[in-house]
């Protein structure tokens, strides 16, 4: 696997696949990297005759200096996983290639429809974040096709949006939620928790089953369903931001004759926020 952070070293390679006919598929992260990711390279292996994976955790998205200085950074034992996947370059990019000229004048990309709701109104401005630094790494890496995971939905469809919108030429996947043996969502965030509480955390998961469930039986009071099974988690130690139904194809509220939902929650729990999502289609 070839290691590179310098951007003239990335168009090097780019360039020479290119020449070489070769197909590319990209998967952009922050590092930190568990099976989860894992498993977004191995999807791309399959789509593409080359993989690349950055690893930049991008100032921009945190609204919380904090979170941004405790963020995981784990790039020895990174590079070790990449290699057992067999990615194919590695591109590891400082906020100083990223953003030259700082980042208070740094143009922003703002995806309409996607940055007030759920995730974008608890954390403002994180999404404004994601997608410039996605559409900037997009435009380094000249992929024909990226990949992401749907335990992060709303940036699927946000990143969905922006290309359709500002026609870059790549074609965004989403891969199926990774999770641990007990239904938690493998996430980077999952190390802040302590033991216990990975087991609690497990409870994000059938929470969500259960409100499909409940769907699944004909109840299409959604609001009386996401308020007790918001007050369910309050009680078992949560500190929820949302447990919402929504229409599956752009997030907006959904009404009882929608046939495909996502069920989405996002709570804190001790030092992490946690977030995962489900489907439910109805036939």
């Amino acid at each position: 696997m070839q290691t590179v952070a310098r951007v003239d070293a990335l168009r090097q390679q780019i360039k020479q696949w290119r020449e070489d006919k070769l197909s590319i598929a990209f998967v952009p992260t922050m590092g930190n990297l568990h099976q989860g990711h894992l498993s977004l390279v191995n999807k791309a292996r399959q789509l593409a005759d080359k993989v690349v994976v950055s690893v930049f955790v991008n100032p921009l998205q945190f609204d919380d200096k904090n979170d941004l200085s405790a963020y995981p950074r784990t790039l020895a034992a990174d590079v070790e996983k990449l290699e057992s996947v067999a990615c194919d370059l590695l591109f590891t990019p400082t906020a100083d290639i990223i953003y030259p000229n700082g980042m208070e004048g740094q143009t922003i990309i703002t995806v309409p429809g996607m940055d007030d709701k759920l995730c974008g109104q608890a954390r403002p401005g994180h999404f404004d974040g994601v997608a410039t630094v996605v559409a900037k790494l997009f435009n380094l890496v000249q992929a024909d096709i990226a990949v992401f995971g749907e335990k992060d939905y709303q940036q699927l469809l946000l990143i969905k949006k922006m290309v359709t919108d500002l026609n870059i030429p790549v074609q965004i996947l989403g891969a199926d939620t990774h999770r641990e043996q007990n239904g938690l969502a493998m996430s980077s965030r999952n190390q802040y928790l302590t033991a216990p509480q990975r087991q609690q955390a497990a409870l994000l998961y059938q929470t969500l089953l259960a409100v499909k469930k409940k769907i699944e039986q004909g109840e299409h009071d959604f609001v009386t369903l996401e308020q007790a099974a918001f007050d369910d988690l309050k009680q078992s130690g949560f500190s929820p931001d949302y447990v919402d139904i929504r229409r599956a194809d752009d997030l907006d509220r959904a009404k009882p004759d929608d046939r495909a939902f996502r069920i989405l929650v996002a709570a804190r729990l001790g030092n992490a926020r946690l977030i995962d999502n489900i489907a439910c289609n109805l036939a």
